[in-house]
């Protein structure tokens, strides 16, 4: 379609030169039958002058007589695109004086305007002038179209220009020919300009001309103008036709009009303009670049009702627009019909059948149809392998894309910008940074040149591999190779600090983004409120999403829920539900995922009946509760102690098909243990493996937890022996519960044997550890293994607390070591602070059965002064010993 302007001079320039050839000669020889003709058409290219000469001379004499015959010649040679043999022609005719005429030497130009070589035919052209042979309209005619073919729009001016100078006139061919240079050289201006000036010297516009202008617009996307020529040439009493029509459709394509594309296809019938198959392929082109697929297979579909046959390129169309809206099935069906069609599959078919299958996540469909490409004698190119590398990009098959780009130069195909960018944007997808860097680095070597597209794919890489200080490198190193760091750069970088907790430098590099002339946007702001949403910075958060409306960028969902999930980390969960309610009024519809945040705000806050109410409330706006908005919503009634309720939403997941987790189940167990109900919490541990949800650390700490807050030792150590068989190793926390729970039954030895076996296990005692193994002896057991283990602390870098003094002074108290109690309550116990009244109860009984009577009213005064209440039985000894009684 854009070959109007230029198929309608040769057409015309064809017509001049035959009427001026004359129809006899033609009607006596036609170029097909010369035997001449095939003899050189015969000849190995390129031909040398003496084998041209050789052939030629048979005819010598015929020429010599009748000059027109060798017109037959030139033109087949003209024909064939043969412009340096009708040289070589003219070359033998001059040089053996057969008479040369302007015929002849338009016959050769034509012959170069048709291959192109608009050197030659300027250099025929220019030789006219050294002969008898005088140039006129056509030979100035070819020689444009020629500059044309070769996009030389300058010279085919100059050429115009030159013609009156020379008196030679100058036609409509002439100015077509110079307004479809002047469309391929994109200088439309020009091409209008030219239309405009032939009513000033009296040359009336045709439809060749008008058609060369508006295929001058189209390239120059002026797709308005292109439409106002179309619509001026009624009024210049000239009828548009289909090459009209099709370069004005095409016009529109290219500035994605596709809705006047249509409008302008569907009025060609009323105006006699048959659309053609060029016509179609136009519009279904526009439609796939606006993603209407639909309009596009409608299209396809009409062609055949208007016996329209359809070829390569509207399959190719029609399959590229089904790829742009991921109808991946839709194209490997338009692909199956092209063999009924009797069309042939080619390179770009293939290549965007491969972009369909990698639009569409079917990376081994794409992988497959490469493959098979040389198995039908397709070959593969870069634009084939490239797409496949992104499709393997998109399946997180970083693997597979590596092995991709590694053997295309295996296939003979050299790997550019696209491959490497590809590339390491899959190792980015698939957490390989530093495969991604290397891919980076290696480019040069292999005389790849990096863009901006291969750095922001690194950055990319670095900030899902949570290496912020490489991606701030990376950013800054950028005009060391020549790069423009651009927004998608900045934001990459400020979401790699966001991921590393680097909230200041976040906020720093958006506030460097002005100096580098680049202007945040919402995605640089939600990076930045993310970042401070990890970095615990809720006031800033709020404050850079106030930011955002001062400077009209609107925030989206996205923002939002960074912002909300920054108030749930600060404990506001007022202002996050405020931010939640705000949204609507924003134009911004909240998600799962703001819902979601908002609850573990009411959740985090204590707030139980909001985060119900808040998941009660999800449906009626539209948005369907997921499996963490239950999670969250389980855990608030964990953390207030509401397990019946917990079990109720655990309860409803099956009926909203949501499976429930691990993180589930820990809720739910977790609400059991604070309400007591261990059973209820054994029972959904066991429930776990039945739906096929693996039990962790976190879920049988909750179960054992349970056990020993009621002080069911016997189930807390079983779940303890089976933890190593279900593959869950048991750790401190679940060690310390089940120890506990031994110590409220008073079992020390088993205890005492859970404490070493942890130290076999090479688990690590914390401070817990050792208070519960040291309270499990304070009733009944040896004190001598309480002050052991006290003993054993500072060799683990524990620092012993007021639990673990309190233990040891009960232990020893219960078995009359009031010494030693007396000794921990005047020594250690007051540098963890004051001593409780059990501390001084404890001791105070234990000197009394020693018999320590003065001791124990010590004490009792002691206690008096700390302002704790001692025993009856202890005031009235205090009573007696003041006023001098005897001792008993």
């Amino acid at each position: 379609m854009p070959r109007c302007g230029s198929a309608a001079v040769q057409r015309h320039s064809q017509g001049e030169t035959s009427r001026h050839v004359g129809s006899r000669a033609d009607d006596q020889t036609s170029s097909i039958s010369s035997p001449v003709l095939q003899q050189l058409l015969a000849l190995q290219r390129p031909a040398n002058q003496d084998e041209v000469s050789q052939i030629l001379s048979a005819e010598l004499c015929s020429w010599r007589g009748n000059p027109r015959l060798a017109t037959v010649v030139l033109n087949g040679l003209a024909r064939h695109r043969l412009p340096c043999m009708a040289r070589q022609l003219l070359t033998f005719m001059l040089g053996s004086h057969v008479e040369t005429n302007t015929f002849h030497y338009n016959m050769a130009i034509s012959a170069c305007g048709k291959a192109g070589q608009w050197q030659l035919a300027l250099s025929l052209l220019g030789s006219m002038l050294d002969t008898s042979a005088a140039p006129d309209t056509i030979s100035y005619s070819a020689a444009i179209s020629a500059c044309e073919k070769g996009r030389q729009w300058q010279l085919a001016l100059c050429l115009l220009s030159s013609m009156p100078a020379r008196r030679v006139s100058r036609n409509e061919i002439s100015f077509s020919a110079s307004i479809s240079a002047c469309g391929k050289g994109g200088q439309w201006q020009q091409a209008l300009n030219l239309l405009s000036s032939m009513s000033d010297i009296r040359i009336i516009p045709n439809v060749i001309c008008y058609n060369a202008a508006i295929s001058a617009c189209e390239k120059g996307g002026q797709w308005q103008l292109a439409l106002c020529l179309l619509s001026s040439m009624p009024d210049m009493k000239v009828a548009a036709d289909e090459i009209s029509y099709n370069a004005a459709v095409s016009a529109c394509e290219k500035s994605g009009q596709w809705q006047m594309a249509l409008s302008l296809l569907s009025s060609m019938p009323g105006v006699s303009a048959r659309p053609d198959e060029i016509s179609h392929n136009a519009a279904i082109t526009a439609c796939e670049k606006a993603g209407q697929w639909c309009q596009a297979m409608h299209l396809v579909s009409s062609m055949s009702a208007s016996r329209i046959l359809p070829n390569e390129v509207t399959y190719n169309s029609a399959i590229s627009a089904c790829k742009r809206v991921a109808r991946w099935q839709l194209a490997l069906s338009l692909l199956s019909s092209m063999p009924v069609m009797r069309l042939v599959r080619n390179e770009v078919t293939y290549s965007v059948v491969i972009s369909a299958c990698e639009k569409g996540g079917q990376w081994q469909l794409a992988l497959s149809f490469l493959s098979s490409m040389p198995h039908i004698r397709i070959a593969r190119d870069e634009i084939s392998c490239n797409a496949a590398i992104s499709a393997c990009e998109k399946g997180g098959q970083w693997e597979h894309a590596l092995s991709l780009l590694s053997s295309m130069p295996d296939m003979s195909i050299a790997r550019n910008q696209i491959s490497y960018n590809a590339a390491i944007s899959a190792c980015s997808t698939g957490g390989q940074w530093q495969l991604a860097l290397s891919l980076l680095s290696s480019m040069p070597d292999m005389s790849v040149i990096l863009n901006e597209i291969s750095c922001n794919a690194a950055i990319s890489a670095c900030e899902k591999g949570g290496q912020w200080q490489l991606a701030l490198c990376l950013l800054s190193s950028m005009p060391n190779t020549r790069c423009l760091s651009d927004e998608i750069s900045y934001n990459a970088a400020i979401s790699a600090c966001s991921r590393g907790s680097q909230w200041h430098l976040a906020l720093s590099l958006m506030s460097t983004m002005p100096d580098v002339r680049l202007t945040p946007n919402e995605i640089s702001y939600s990076a930045a409120i993310s970042a401070c949403e990890k970095g615990g910075q809720w006031q800033l958060a709020l404050r850079l999403l106030s930011t955002m409306r001062n400077k009209s960028i609107v925030p989206g969902e996205i923002s939002y829920n960074a912002a909300i999930s920054a108030c749930e980390k600060g404990g506001q969960w007022q202002l996050a539900l405020c931010l939640l309610g705000s949204m609507p009024d924003m134009r911004v519809i909240p998600s799962e995922i703001s819902y979601n945040a908002a609850i573990s705000a009411c959740e985090k806050s204590g707030q139980w009946q909001l985060a119900l109410s808040l998941l009660s409330t999800m449906p009626d706006k539209r948005v369907a509760p997921n499996r963490i908005s239950y999670n969250a919503a389980i855990s608030s009634c964990e953390k207030c102690g509401q397990w019946e309720l917990g079990l109720l939403l655990l309860s409803t997941l099956p009926e909203i098909r949501l499976a429930p987790n691990d993180i589930t189940y820990n809720g739910a167990i977790s609400a059991c243990e604070k309400g007591g109900r261990w059973q209820l919490g054994l029972l959904l541990l066991s429930s776990m493996t039945r739906m096929k949800v693996i039990p962790g650390t976190i879920s049988y700490s909750a179960a054992v937890s349970a056990c020993e807050k009621t002080g069911h030792w016997q189930p807390a150590l079983s779940l303890l022996r089976r933890m190593p068989e279900a593959g869950v190793a048991p750790d401190e926390i679940i060690y310390n519960a089940a120890i506990a729970a031994c110590k409220i039954h008073g079992k020390w030895q088993v205890a005492l044997n859970g404490f070493r076996r942890m130290l076999s296990i090479r688990l690590s005692p914390d401070s817990g550890s050792y208070n519960a193994a040291i309270s499990s002896v304070k009733e009944v057991g040896p004190w001598q293994s309480a002050y052991e283990l006290l003993s054993q602390m500072p060799g683990a870098r524990l620092v012993p607390d007021s639990i673990t003094y309190e233990a040891i002074l009960l232990a020893s108290c219960s078995q009359r070591q009031w010494q030693l109690g007396l000794s921990l309550l005047r020594g250690a116990m007051p540098l963890e602070g004051r001593a409780s009244s059990t501390s001084y109860q404890a001791v105070i009984d234990a000197c009394e059965a020693a018999g320590s009577r003065k001791a124990s009213v010590v004490l009792l005064s002691e206690l008096d002064l700390c302002g704790c209440v001692a025993s009856q039985k202890d005031q009235q000894q205090q009573q007696l010993y003041s006023v001098g009684q005897p001792r008993d």
